[in-house]
């Protein structure tokens, strides 16, 4: 979930939201917003794109009001303002306006910085919004979820409801609100099962799992079904990747426990035995061929080729040959 400062007050004069994980992003804004309108009803909320703050636009809106009404204010790509809106910004982050609470939504990184330490300097409550790369952030993320929620969950329906849905964060809180309202008592993986298997066999991880294993038909049923029902092709070419740079990065670690494979490689233990098993009949020369045949395949989802589900299915059907090229030696 998304992390905050110590000084947690939502009313805070600044607050600001760090980061590229939307849904942390819109969570921070409606948090500030909900308390705003908790103090006063008739809040006036004012969002704002790059293109409309421009220089003097934020001196206008924190002027006094007559009526001295509580505003908040907004800034989405706080990154992307004018250098003049910066400055703009930057004086009024040194003496902020009574009953005004302005949020800056800011990207991180290099772009920009000079205003995200400027308000950091300036003692912004901060919150960190950070996109969630790694499947152990979103599995963080959904035993928060349930424990926001109040209800129990155990591990392994955590772990099951992320393998199901896969790295989008708003269809995982979706998930964990539909079975926290629809099942009573604990959570487990049978329950998720019941609702996700559909959404799991069609998952962009599934179709890697089942290619790189050399499973060529059930590969392809796997990307079929997933394409059938909205996987972005450029996620299952990221997972095809994953998929064989695994075996590629285990194939050439040296041998170990896996929790000292883990660290080495980044992993979690778990996907180590994972991929153990799946680099059976994987030769040097064939994870060099599946990684040019995903190369290909990324082109050809973005806009390199005419027909994106062929350069899948022509990369599936490579994989999974080159998982059984020790076989054909």
């Amino acid at each position: 979930m998304a992390r905050k400062n110590a000084s947690d007050d939502p009313l805070a004069p600044v607050t600001l939201a760090v980061g590229q994980e939307e849904l942390l992003l819109d969570r921070a804004v409606r948090e500030v917003v909900a308390a705003a309108k908790a103090a006063d009803a008739d809040t006036d909320v004012r969002d704002l794109t790059p293109d409309q703050l421009q220089p003097g636009t934020l001196a206008e809106l924190v002027s006094p009001s007559l009526f001295a009404e509580r505003k908040v204010v907004v800034v989405r790509g706080a990154q992307d303002l004018s250098a003049d809106t910066v400055k703009d910004v930057k004086a009024y982050l040194s003496s902020p306006a009574e009953e005004i609470t302005l949020v800056l939504m800011h990207a991180g990184g290099a772009k920009g910085k000079g205003l995200l330490d400027a308000a950091r300097k300036a003692g912004a409550r901060e919150v960190a919004c950070p996109k969630m790369t790694k499947p152990a952030d979103r599995l963080a993320f959904v035993r928060g979820e349930f424990r926001t929620a109040g209800r129990s969950a155990t591990p392994e329906a955590c772990q099951a409801l992320v393998d199901a849905i896969g790295s989008d964060l708003r269809e995982l809180a979706s998930a964990v609100t539909q079975l926290v309202a629809d099942v009573d008592g604990t959570i487990d993986e049978a329950v998720v099962g019941r609702y996700y298997t559909g959404r799991a066999e069609a998952s962009s991880f599934t179709v890697a799992d089942r290619a790189v294993e050399g499973r060529t038909a059930e590969a392809l049923e796997a990307l079929r079904w997933s394409l059938s029902t909205g996987v972005a092709p450029v996620l299952i070419t990221s997972a095809l990747a994953q998929g064989v740079r695994a075996i590629g990065k285990l194939s050439s670690a040296r041998g170990g426990r896996p929790a000292d494979l883990a660290r080495e490689l980044g992993m979690p233990p778990w996907k180590i035995d994972r991929v153990r098993q799946q680099m059976r009949g994987w030769t040097p020369d064939g994870v060099a061929v599946a990684l040019r045949a995903v190369a290909e395949a990324d082109a050809g989802v973005k806009g390199g080729g005419d027909d994106p589900e062929y350069a899948l299915e022509k990369a599936v059907v490579t994989i999974a040959r080159a998982a059984r090229s020790r076989g054909r030696a």
